[in-house]
């Protein structure tokens, strides 16, 4: 392959991977693909002398790596706030919110009656809502336990199951075969019981 064909690919792909960055709903998976995108086309600049666009790109990946790191060294702060099944946020937080649920969730419908139902917040902002029903006294069956993009990092799934411990839930019970559930759940601490798709939780 020919060396200007080679570098002008380079070019295209750096350029692409920084497009792609753009449409990333989680802030930290957009710095990290413009970072490398940026550091790609930076190196096609500097190999075409092209030298204020390599500027350029030093420039955003510097900012890239700083906002990182400040994103890294946040602490968000959770709340957890109990709703009845029938309450009128929970209903169009869960509407808004549908079409994202139905891709980890694709068997939830609604809510009931008899289920513990918990709104998370940071800093007031709703970040997610846990729903599950009791199996006994101290266990709980998971039938919702969904983020929004935002919050995708598992923090506020391993603060919910923190304050389910503090209420004195002993068990946490979850069923999945989705995929990317699965790696959650793993995340947070769940041990998969066999190839049954159940996982469960020790508080």
């Amino acid at each position: 392959m020919r060396l200007d064909l080679l570098l002008e690919l380079i070019g295209y792909l750096g350029s692409l991977l920084v497009i792609v960055s753009m449409l990333m709903t989680s802030v930290v998976k957009l710095r990290v693909i413009n970072t490398i995108g940026s550091v790609i086309f930076c190196a096609y600049a500097l190999a075409i002398h092209s030298y204020p666009t390599a500027a350029m790109q030093v420039c955003l990946i510097i900012i890239n790596i700083v906002n990182l790191h400040k994103l890294n060294n946040t602490k968000k702060e959770y709340a957890a706030v109990e709703l009845n099944f029938n309450d009128g946020f929970l209903s169009h937080f869960l509407f808004s919110n549908s079409s994202d649920i139905k891709k980890f969730f694709p068997d939830f419908s609604a809510p009931s009656q008899n289920d513990r139902i918990f709104l998370i917040t940071c800093e007031e902002i709703p970040a997610g809502v846990f729903i599950a029903d009791n199996d006994g006294k101290d266990n709980l069956n998971v039938k919702l336990d969904y983020t929004t993009p935002a919050y995708r990092d598992c923090s506020a799934g391993k603060f919910m199951f923190t304050h389910l411990k503090h209420l004195g839930i002993k068990k946490v019970i979850a069923e999945t075969k989705i995929p990317a559930h699965e790696k959650y759940l793993h995340k947070v601490g769940f041990s998969q019981d066999g190839d049954s798709g159940v996982f469960v939780k020790n508080l």
